[in-house]
């Protein structure tokens, strides 16, 4: 059968495509913070109640997301990632309907939570079938819809909420969702069987001939084509088993405790410490980092990109040199006692916080199949969310008891440094070895 072929220029369509998605998605989930005072004063809730539904939607997510993969690998990741951005903005429109923390749980946690689940596994695998010589460049611009989402999101959120009342954020988001899925169905495509790309022939490593017997996508891969569909736990076999992985995973963990406890958080801190209001609050919580972000990932995906091709660990050296630099600005948040100051902190770790962020995929990518790529980011992501759905409820119970937020970013800060340092090490002991599994160099 004739393999369906696309222009060279399709690959940075599906970049736009899934850019705008990510932005949907990321900004969807930062409508909760942003409305979150609100919420639990006209509901009458308390700061670890209404944290538990922050709780509960990371839990879930992280216990769906293997599910989520597994099906990215067996079936067409153009519609699990379209149904799927339908599914969860469907139910971010019925969040606005909730009236207590039970439907809370219900419509925000279970269903929008399970419905992004299989999301972003199958969005990142696509994406990296599709850009495989320009992957940490195409994911650094990717993730600058995260910025812009989050950005969005705070200010418009809160602005929604400050003039029409918080179950409005809910509609407005959930309904420009809706729209999108359904130009992702007309737009997006799967990648062909093999490398959509159409690389440089001449030379070994990615492009590189074609042996008898393989597609160019296992040429791609330094690496035979995977026999038969991935199993459920597959993913989790080759990311426990890989040191690289494993340490990615372990990386992400504390990345993303400090990022759901930050981003829960921040805007509320920014009410009750600085008397800002809701729209206030929220575009700032995430204007300052988040600016020094966008500059940050363009700066680290190419300098990745460019580095890799010298000595592949030095995706994660940058990885464990941002986390470490980022670690440096977390305490002094707690202690800012001006607003210019406390911005500065803000952007110093947005910018260094996207060295990591730059990185996560296509440091895992690097070190396991490609045929399991879906996989392995689901049991990466259950991994991280399942201990970073804890932050919210752990920083409520710091609040409670010392009456503010100041005393949780020296403890925020210190669980970077730590992985941070991590990443260092096990770059120089086990990447570039893991590396040669998958590309045989």
């Amino acid at each position: 059968m004739k393999m369906k072929r696309f222009s060279k220029y399709y690959k940075w369509e599906v970049l736009a495509l899934l850019w705008v998605a990510y932005l949907l998605n990321q900004g969807d989930r930062q409508v909760f913070n942003s409305v979150l005072p609100l919420i639990r004063d006209s509901l009458s809730l308390t700061d670890t109640s209404i944290s538990l539904i922050a709780v509960f939607f990371n839990l879930f997510y992280a216990l769906m997301v293997p599910i989520g993969g597994w099906v990215g690998d067996r079936f067409s990741r153009k519609w699990v990632t379209t149904l799927s951005i339908l599914f969860w903005s469907i139910a971010t429109m019925f969040t606005g309907l909730a009236n207590g923390v039970f439907m809370l749980i219900l419509t925000r946690s279970v269903a929008t939570g399970g419905g992004e689940a299989f999301f972003g596994p199958a969005n990142y695998s696509l994406l990296g079938q599709y850009h495989t010589d320009t992957r940490a460049r195409a994911m650094s611009i990717h993730q600058t819809s995260y910025y812009v989402g989050v950005i969005l999101a705070g200010w418009l959120a809160g602005y929604i909420g400050d003039h029409l009342g918080w179950q409005y954020a809910f509609y407005i988001f959930g309904g420009a969702g809706v729209i999108w899925a359904l130009v992702m169905a007309l737009r997006l495509k799967d990648a062909p069987a093999a490398a959509a790309e159409g690389q440089d022939q001449s030379s070994g490593g990615p492009g590189a001939p074609v042996r008898k017997g393989q597609s160019r996508l296992g040429a791609v891969q330094g690496q035979a084509p995977a026999q038969g569909k991935p199993g459920l736990l597959d993913g989790f076999k080759t990311v426990f088993t890989t040191p690289t992985a494993l340490m990615v995973t372990i990386g992400f963990c504390g990345f993303i405790f400090v990022i759901t406890g930050y981003m829960t958080w921040v805007p509320t801190f920014l009410q009750e410490n600085f008397g800002q209001t809701g729209a206030q609050a929220g575009l700032n919580s995430m204007l300052w980092t988040y600016v020094a972000a966008f500059a940050g990932v363009l700066l680290a995906g190419s300098l990745s990109d460019k580095w890799a091709a010298r000595s592949p660990r030095l995706r994660m050296v940058i990885q464990g040199a941002g986390l470490i630099l980022g670690a440096i600005f977390l305490p002094f948040m707690g202690s800012a006692g001006s607003l210019w100051i406390l911005y500065l902190c803000f952007a110093g770790w947005g910018f260094f916080r996207a060295f990591f962020d730059a990185n996560i995929y296509a440091a895992l990518y690097d070190v396991t199949p490609e045929h399991l790529h879906a996989s392995c980011s689901s049991a990466m992501i259950m991994t991280g969310f399942a201990v970073g759905a804890t932050a919210p409820y752990i920083l409520a119970l710091i609040k409670e008891a010392t009456g503010s937020l100041n005393a949780t970013f020296p403890i925020l800060g210190a669980i970077w440094l730590i992985c941070g340092i991590a990443c260092l090490w096990v770059s120089y002991k086990h990447y570039n070895k893991d590396y040669s599994k998958i590309y045989n160099k």
